[in-house]
């Protein structure tokens, strides 16, 4: 005779208490992904983004393909293609102007552009690796980090350099005060964070992040007085009291930096193919909550807080074709 096994009550329990906790983290999930826009034809690396808020657009540094690529986001597609770029990786809308800012890695070049014909009108020469790009719409002025150590000012009517400031090593991510004039500018290869006074276009002092490197990717919480900064050795994010300099903590994450002032988050696009996202309980205090999966090297993307949107780069990898994915913030 058979002996018919039975389950035991615990074990009923702990599949049912496992089942009703994966359905309700599917349900709170902090990201849905809503919408999927096509970049056929685009081949290689995807850097940074800007985004057209009247005209609902984004642009897209397509670095690996050469161009920038304008996305529509009424219509959910591509409509544009900016050909003929060296590797471009900045990018800055300046909607007064309905111009478009381009920095190139390849000559150094900056091209300025039509924001309705997509036409150049202009161009600035920083001879080497012209990188991040960034508009004060306070000051009316742009910011491009370029060449062994430099971020140059410029006048966005005309396009001409107004000024230029010295670092001490290349320029990666770096973000401006809007209540202050300070400049915060992540320099990798002196392993330090440079802070820039605007006012006196120089620098009034550097920050370590502690055995942490390859520091890139960089986010603000201005209110709070916290910077984060993305490491890549380790993967960590080092979190900057701004009023000090100290390290108050340090989250086991990198890649692209976001920070979601409305709701205390950071999200961190990781090229292994997830969306990290940490609680940030107070200003010292963050604690990983969520990961959503993405795509094997979706390691950029734009947080857009006026659409609760988290958009995130996918490059062509195999049967993966490049594309746009929008993730509504829940």
């Amino acid at each position: 005779m058979k002996r018919v096994l039975r389950p035991s009550l615990q074990a009923i329990v702990a599949l049912v208490s496992c089942y009703t906790l994966a359905t309700v983290r599917a349900q709170t999930a902090p990201l849905k992904l809503t919408e999927t826009i096509a970049l056929s034809g685009v081949e290689g690396r995807i850097d940074h983004f800007a985004f057209d808020a009247a005209g609902e657009r984004l642009f897209v540094c397509a670095l690996g393909n050469n161009t920038v690529e304008v996305v529509d986001l009424r219509k959910a597609e591509r409509i544009h293609s900016i050909t003929g770029l060296g590797a471009p990786q900045g990018i800055a809308y300046i909607p007064e102007l309905n111009r478009i800012f381009v920095a190139n890695d390849k000559g150094g070049i900056c091209k300025i552009y039509d924001g309705k014909s997509f036409q150049g009108v202009g161009e600035l020469d920083f001879k080497d690796d012209a990188d991040n790009v960034r508009y004060d719409s306070t000051t009316k002025q742009i910011y491009v980090g370029f060449g062994s150590g430099g971020i140059a000012v410029v006048n966005p009517p005309d396009g001409k350099q107004i000024g230029s400031i010295k670092l001490s090593a290349h320029p990666e991510a770096f973000e401006l005060e809007k209540n202050g004039k300070r400049i915060f500018v992540n320099l990798p290869n002196a392993r330090q964070v440079a802070v820039i006074d605007r006012d006196k276009g120089e620098v009034i002092a550097t920050w370590k992040t502690d055995l942490a490197f390859g520091n890139f990717p960089m986010a603000l919480d201005e209110t709070n007085h916290r910077l984060f900064v993305g490491c890549r050795v380790p993967s960590k994010v080092v979190v900057l009291n701004t009023e000090s300099g100290q390290i108050v903590a340090k989250i086991d994450i990198s890649d692209d930096v976001f920070y979601d002032n409305r709701r205390h988050r950071i999200y961190a696009i990781c090229g292994a193919g997830k969306i990290d996202i940490i609680e940030q309980t107070d200003p010292n205090t963050y604690s990983a909550s969520t990961k959503v999966g993405t795509a094997d090297g979706a390691r950029t993307g734009l947080f857009v807080s006026e659409r609760d949107t988290l958009f995130v780069a996918v490059p062509h990898r195999g049967s993966q074709q490049a594309e746009i994915r929008a993730y509504r913030i829940e």
